[in-house]
C-alpha cells in the first residue's frame, strides 16, 4: 500500500512540482489549495503525513493546523509546515501546534522536502 500525503499549497506550480516528485516516489498524492479545503481532505481520506503552506487564501495553515489537532485522527498525524516566512512567531505557533518541522520555502530544494518526509515517516 503507498504511503498518502496531502499537500495543502495554494501556489500552484510549487504544488504540482511535489505532487510530481512525491507521485514518482510511489506516494499516493492528495492536494488542496487553501487550509478549509486541506482540512476537509485531511479528515475524510487521512493521510500518513501532511505538508502544509502558511500564508493561504480562505483560511491560512496555522488555522487548519490548530482545528486538525482538534479531531481524535488530525491531533496525531505528522505536519510538516512550509512557509516563505521565517516569522519566530509562526514557527512558535506550529512547533506548540505539534508541527514536526518548519521548512522555509527558500531554503530548501525539493529533494529536501522528500528527504524530510520519509525521514519523519520513518
Amino acid at each position: 500500500m503507498s504511503t498518502k500525503i496531502l499537500i495543502v499549497e495554494d501556489e500552484s506550480s510549487l504544488s504540482k512540482a511535489l505532487k510530481d516528485k512525491f507521485t514518482k516516489e510511489n506516494f499516493e498524492v492528495l492536494l488542496a489549495e487553501d487550509g478549509q479545503k486541506g482540512l476537509k481532505v485531511a479528515l475524510e481520506k487521512h493521510p500518513d503525513i501532511i505538508l502544509l503552506d502558511i500564508v493561504m487564501p480562505v483560511m491560512d495553515g496555522i488555522t487548519m493546523l490548530e482545528k486538525l489537532r482538534l479531531d481524535d485522527w488530525g491531533k496525531n498525524v505528522p505536519v510538516i509546515m512550509l512557509s516563505n516566512l521565517s516569522d519566530e512567531t509562526k514557527v512558535e505557533d506550529s512547533v506548540r501546534l505539534g508541527s514536526r518541522h518548519y521548512m522555509v520555502k527558500t531554503d530548501w530544494h525539493i529533494d529536501d522536502v522528500v528527504k524530510k518526509v520519509k525521514e519523519v515517516l520513518g
